[in-house]
């Protein structure tokens, strides 16, 4: 496991190619979440990822905003993402922001 970013509040880990968001997401750490990902994700030799927020605890736009970040990276440079997995209020907010198709099936909805 690789830390990318630390804050009291959060933190995103690359383990193998999964980056994982855990603790708190919100607007203040945002820029710097995203920044942290979309810098591992320029770097990376990876084809492949995957994305797992299941360890954020409250629903937030601000998560799904670093999300939507890190998906136009991918998108850019050609790097398939396999999976996203969020916790259940991220999932409760996708739901509402009608996502579900883009979180279930991210490798099919990304290659439209």
């Amino acid at each position: 496991m690789t830390v990318l970013y630390s804050h009291t509040d959060v933190s995103i880990n690359v383990e193998a190619t999964t980056l994982k968001v855990v603790g708190n997401v919100n607007v203040a750490l945002a820029a710097d979440l995203a920044a942290s990902g979309v810098k591992w994700l320029n770097s990376t030799e990876l084809g492949a990822v995957m994305f797992d927020f299941s360890g954020v605890d409250k629903a937030s736009s601000v998560a799904i905003s670093v999300l939507f970040e890190w998906l136009r990276i991918c998108q850019h440079r050609a790097i398939t993402v396999e999976a996203i997995d969020l916790s259940e209020p991220l999932k409760r907010l996708a739901s509402l922001a009608e996502l579900n198709e883009l979180i279930e099936h991210p490798a099919t909805t990304l290659a439209v």
